[in-house]
């Protein structure tokens, strides 16, 4: 199984990348994630360009079945929050033949 990059790895690429030391490529990491957690909260959308964009949405109530029993369940309607990969970061990652 193939893993990702830890938060420490991100931290030092991005470090070493933009010529800056860990403590401030953390800091900005940290702020980035506290603004989209904010503006998605807020204005129910947050856009970062050439990656992709968090939109808040809800889900309606419906009805479910308990895999178990098989008994028909009432789920009740709710908030989620949904990532949207951007076409030049598709296309540049899966593009097509």
């Amino acid at each position: 199984m193939a893993t990702g990059m830890t938060k420490t790895q991100l931290v030092r690429h991005m470090a070493e990348k933009n010529e800056m030391n860990n403590k401030q490529a953390a800091a900005f990491l940290e702020s980035l994630a506290d603004v989209a957690i904010k503006e998605t909260k807020k204005n129910g959308l947050f856009v970062l360009p050439g990656l992709g964009r968090l939109v808040k949405s809800n889900r309606k109530a419906r009805m479910g079945r308990n895999p178990q029993t098989g008994e028909a369940i009432k789920i009740a309607a709710k908030t989620v929050v949904k990532f949207r990969v951007a076409k030049a970061a598709k296309d540049a990652i899966a593009p097509k033949k």
